[in-house]
Order: C-alpha cells, then sequence, then structure tokens
C-alpha cells in the first residue's frame, strides 16, 4: 500500500509538529487545536498503547523475540549512538502504524498530528506545501532546564542496575535523534523553531498558528459558514 494512499483526505489536509522531545510539541497542538477547534493526534501515545500488536507481528515476521528487550538492555547496556541508531531504523514502521490510525481518521477540519516520530523526512512525500509541517527543537540550554524541573524528563521510570547511566544515556540518546530531524528538516526546506524559554507555551504556539496561518485561516471560514 502507498504511503500517499488517503481514502478519506485526512492525510492532504493535516498539519504536523515534528522534532524533539522535551520541546511542548504536545502542548502547542493542543493550544491551537484548542482556538481552531481541530483534532490533535498524540504520536507519542498511539506509538505506546496502539500498535503494540502491530509491534509484535513486526518483530515475528522478522524472526526477532516476540517480548520487550530487558530494560538494561534498552537503557544500560548500549551507546547513545546505538540507541540513536536503532530508534532513527525503526520509525519508518512506526510511522506507517500512525498513517494508518490517520487515515481512519475523517476531519472537516485540519487535523495536527505532533510527535517525535513524526520524522521530516517521512512527512515531507505527503505534503503539497512544506507550510503544513514545522519541527520543534529545544536549545541546549532549555533542555537542561526540562532535566532539571519536569519529573518525568529528569529521571526513568523503570527498573535498571545503573539510573544514572540510563538517564545519561537516554538524554544522550534524544539529542542525537533530535539533531537528526533539525539536519532532515533544513535539508528539505522545512521550518525549524527553536524552543528557548524565554517565550511560554502560548506564545510559542502563537508562532506556530502564524506559521499555520493559511490552512487555520481556511478552517476558521469553515467555522463561520457553518
Amino acid at each position: 500500500m502507498s504511503e500517499t494512499w488517503d481514502p478519506h483526505g485526512s492525510l492532504r489536509q493535516a498539519l504536523w509538529i515534528g522534532g524533539a522531545q522535551w520541546s511542548g510539541k504536545s502542548t502547542v497542538a493542543e493550544i491551537i487545536a484548542r482556538e481552531h477547534g481541530l483534532t490533535v493526534y498524540h504520536y507519542d501515545y498511539h506509538d505506546a498503547r496502539g500498535h503494540q500488536d502491530r509491534r509484535i507481528a513486526r518483530r515475528i515476521a522478522l524472526g526477532e523475540a516476540v517480548g520487550d528487550p530487558t530494560p538494561d538492555r534498552v537503557w544500560v547496556e548500549r551507546s547513545p549512538e546505538e540507541m540513536a541508531s536503532e530508534t532513527l531504523a525503526g520509525f519508518p514502521a512506526r510511522f506507517a502504524w500512525a498513517l494508518d490510525d490517520l487515515r481512519a481518521l475523517f476531519t472537516g477540519r485540519p487535523a495536527i498530528a505532533e510527535g517525535w516520530g513524526l520524522r521530516p523526512e517521512l512527512v515531507a512525500p505527503l505534503l503539497d506545501s512544506l507550510r503544513r509541517m514545522v519541527v520543534l527543537v529545544p536549545t541546549e540550554d532549555f533542555r537542561r532546564h526540562q532535566l532539571r524541573t519536569l519529573p518525568r524528563v529528569g529521571a526513568l521510570d523503570v527498573p535498571v542496575t545503573d539510573p544514572a547511566r540510563a538517564q545519561a544515556n537516554r538524554v544522550a540518546r534524544d539529542r542525537l535523534i533530535a539533531e537528526d530531524a533539525v539536519r532532515n528538516a533544513r535539508r528539505l526546506g522545512i521550518r525549524v523553531i527553536e524552543v528557548d524559554g524565554t517565550l511560554d507555551a502560548t506564545a510559542v504556539a502563537a508562532r506556530v498558528a502564524e506559521h499555520f496561518a493559511p490552512y487555520l485561516d481556511a478552517a476558521q471560514g469553515l467555522s463561520g459558514s457553518a
């Protein structure tokens, strides 16, 4: 099945927020959706909770172990570079599952899909305009701020033998994956917005909404004509 297959037109009119972990993607998407009457697709939620059956089926097809690897194997025993490489290699299959979710979503207005697995190089073939996507990434200072202030960012909530190393590996992996998103976005001409903490979430959402303005204006027009 073609990645661009779009029986209900959901992919053609979608807006996309990709980028790095802890850059405010979910919050920004929800603010915009609330203000403009749109629908949000949270990639992380579906990826973690709705795609496990597909993940297991894929492992069986590839002859891999069906069960999840141990927390130590995931977070402690490999280098950040190995972790990032494996994550990036898995994104295309995970993106295909997200597209199936979105294809089933019929909405008279654009949906906003947000998540770190919505990679610029994967989304770009679906776009009729590069203004349908933006990539959010934290500056290094803001990344450190998030690590200090957000409990879910500052420590892994899984049992490992070396929590400090596991957390350091995660932070380094996430930085590498964010850098990959920025490189691909800039190569493709997709806008990158750096989040440095000087603007609150509402102000960042306003910048993203300005970028999406042609499509949000069209959605408002539909609302006004109802």
